[in-house]
């Protein structure tokens, strides 16, 4: 679906400048704690962009396309939840945003879960 494959490659757009942003703007300026907490988003949020444009891609193939849309805003929320309260708890060192990490890492499992089910 074309949805994905645009939401997914503004995903990787954004990936791409964040980790490129971590690695000139931010080494100076972290401890290599936060540094490892910021990477760590970045690398989630590479692999789920480039998971959501392969769902773009499958969508039209399998039997239940609405369900492998619905498994693509999945791997968007967990990009928004987990990657995003990675990036800001490195930046800002608010650790109570550590809290919110999981229910990213939940809609990561839900939309590859719910991709299964679309394959079945």
């Amino acid at each position: 679906m074309q949805t994905l494959i645009i939401l997914g490659s503004i995903m990787m757009f954004l990936a791409v400048a964040l980790g490129a942003f971590g690695a000139h703007a931010l080494k100076r300026r972290l401890s290599a704690d936060m540094i490892k907490i910021y990477e760590t988003g970045v690398q989630y949020h590479l692999v789920h962009g480039i998971g959501i444009i392969l769902l773009g891609l499958l969508a039209d193939r399998l039997e239940q396309p609405s369900l492998v849309l619905l498994a693509g805003w999945l791997l968007f929320a967990g990009i928004l939840l987990f990657s995003g309260s990675l990036y800001v708890l490195s930046v800002t060192g608010v650790r109570k945003l550590g809290a919110i990490t999981p229910l990213g890492g939940v809609a990561f499992l839900a939309g590859w879960v719910m991709l299964l089910v679309a394959a079945l």
